[in-house]
């Protein structure tokens, strides 16, 4: 049996994307080791990234050439069972396909991508879900959008969670405050927030609800640290910031790795995720299995996330509830022990074991001839 994986989202700094795709590849190595796996990388940086045994197959950047000619041409190549993808397959594809979709944010809310990006989105998606084998997704609340959106049967779109990586655990949070104010320049006490800066991770009511915080408990010596690649949306989020009352609290870092988001999560005292809308909310995992108390906005597929007391809720958008929730948070006696045990339910290699299981059962046993 032979595998190929459009593993693009390497090395491109496409958070939950690249997350994604590089925690299933290096389960794939342990979990199979009899079939052959082909990987398509757009950086070559990112090859180190990748299982030694897989093959690795550079493809463009462009996502019209990557899309429109280079995956065409190595999958007539390299002649595997079947393609893995997230959201969007190659215009021509001589192989069946499995796609990951983890929300359908884009047919939902267009406001929050570029008008490019939005329709872009709605025509390659629309003709790879219909077209694939499987549709898979990380949420009953995504799988729901999706059936409603496309019209597929039911049997079609499989939910299987997400996990979290086992790089993500608790740490002293002494040392991990000494490491970022090293790293970083940030000072502790801090709230932190992880997610690209773009409209629907609702930085800016956030940024308004960290400054009632200060104003209503100007005995708070906290700090407010957003990390996240920066968009388009950017300039929008940091001109909020810098008109704040508490703009000297307020800092960016960009996007980080996962070494240095461990000691961020381990450094701070609240981790805050007051975002509109969530096919998942890889983060809040990532938070809880650090032993870090959260704080979101049960939207989407998060409520499904949420257990045990583990995760504080929050209603969306309003900044003073957020606020409140905020000083109730940082006043609460947090079982930090209890909140990694939860998330470490969810695991990488139970993911990728359902996601491998998938794809053998609708790979055809005969490759595709010469």
């Amino acid at each position: 049996m032979r595998f190929s994986v459009d593993a693009h989202a390497i090395g491109q700094h496409l958070t939950g994307n690249e997350t994604y795709i590089r925690n299933l590849l290096n389960c794939f190595a342990k979990l199979d080791r009899q079939a052959d796996f082909v990987t398509y990388l757009s950086r070559e940086t990112a090859f180190e990234n990748v299982p030694e045994r897989f093959f690795k197959r550079h493809v463009a950047v462009n996502p019209f050439v990557r899309l429109g000619f280079d995956l065409p041409r190595k999958l007539r190549q390299d002649r595997p069972n079947l393609l893995h993808v997230q959201y969007t397959a190659p215009l021509f594809c001589s192989v069946p396909v499995v796609v990951s979709v983890h929300d359908v944010s884009f047919l939902e809310h267009p406001e929050y991508f570029t008008s490019f990006r939005s329709r872009q989105l709605r025509y390659t998606v629309d003709r790879t879900v219909k077209a694939a084998s499987r549709v898979l997704t990380p949420s009953e609340f995504s799988r729901r959008r999706i059936l409603d959106a496309y019209g597929l049967s039911e049997e079609k779109v499989v939910v299987l969670p997400n996990g979290v990586s086992s790089s993500f655990r608790p740490i002293a949070r002494e040392i991990a405050q000494r490491a970022v104010l090293s790293t970083f320049k940030l000072p502790s006490p801090m709230i932190l927030t992880v997610g690209d800066l773009q409209p629907r991770k609702n930085h800016i009511g956030l940024i308004h609800a960290f400054e009632q915080l200060m104003r209503a408990h100007p005995q708070l010596p906290h700090h407010l640290t957003i990390v996240g690649k920066e968009t388009w949306y950017t300039p929008v989020i940091r001109a909020a910031a810098k008109k704040s009352s508490v703009a000297d609290r307020i800092h960016f870092t960009g996007f980080v790795g996962d070494d240095e988001l461990l000691r961020l999560y381990g450094a701070c005292d609240l981790f805050v995720y007051p975002s509109f809308y969530e096919g998942f909310g890889l983060p809040i995992l990532e938070a809880m299995a650090c032993g870090t108390p959260v704080l979101a906005t049960p939207v989407g597929g998060v409520p499904e996330i949420m257990g045990n007391d583990s995760v504080g809720a929050v209603a969306e958008g309003d900044e003073t509830t957020l606020a409140r929730a905020m000083a109730a948070a940082l006043g609460r006696p947090w079982d930090r022990a209890a909140i990694a045990r939860f998330a470490g339910g969810h695991t990488w290699e139970g993911a990728a074991e359902s996601v491998h299981r998938v794809l053998e059962s609708v790979a055809p046993e005969e490759r595709p001839p010469a």
